[in-house]
């Protein structure tokens, strides 16, 4: 396993995920000097079993896909719909500033309305910001100036109204351009390393 793996394995919490096993966040330079902020490193063996037992579940007719071609379907959901990075093009991984830490995504939970939850981060300044996602909560933006440490409380279930007040989502539709107008997941890339549990 390549060592800067190794740093970011010991330094940063892991996310445990029942699918893909320990996910850890973080950010990786390739060898070329592209900065990637977003990765996550995950079981290179653990992908590939889950990707053998799909593929036996259709095969046998035990599947949950409904499509014309569940086995093409199920390759190609491995093979070309994710941010793939291979593990040689990687020179060095750090930290993600955009990884909120597991203790502050435990505090936000429930579905809000069909695959959405809302929520707003009250920061110890008293600034307030609205946040939305369809459950993709590995890497979040962060407002200018910002960082994760500077959360006071997760409020769920809300969002800032055009006022600047908190304002429940559980009250009725969301408001006109509520999901456009929200701060949102960031896109990250995955690394399938050899030796993660």
């Amino acid at each position: 396993m390549n060592t800067c793996f190794e740093e970011i394995i010991a330094k940063v919490e892991p996310i445990a995920d029942r699918s893909y096993g320990l996910k850890y966040r973080c950010a990786l330079t390739l060898k070329d000097g592209t900065f990637l902020p977003c990765a996550v490193l995950l079981s290179k063996s653990r992908l590939v079993e889950l990707a053998k037992r799909r593929i036996k579940e259709e095969m046998r007719g035990k599947g949950s896909l409904s499509a014309p071609d569940p086995y093409g379907r199920i390759v190609s959901t491995f093979v070309s719909s994710a941010n793939n990075i291979a593990d040689y093009s990687v020179r060095s991984a750090s930290e993600s500033k955009y990884a909120p830490p597991l203790s502050l995504l435990s505090q936000i939970h429930g579905e809000t309305f069909m695959a959405w939850t809302g929520w707003v981060f009250r920061m110890k300044d008293g600034a307030l910001f609205s946040y939305g996602s369809p459950f993709n909560m590995e890497f979040l933006q962060l407002p200018e100036e910002y960082d994760f440490k500077d959360v006071a409380e997760v409020i769920n279930h809300s969002y800032v109204d055009k006022n600047g007040l908190v304002s429940s989502l559980r009250s009725g539709p969301a408001p006109v351009g509520y999901v456009d107008s929200v701060l949102r997941e960031r896109i990250f890339f995955t690394c399938a390393v050899d030796g993660i549990i």
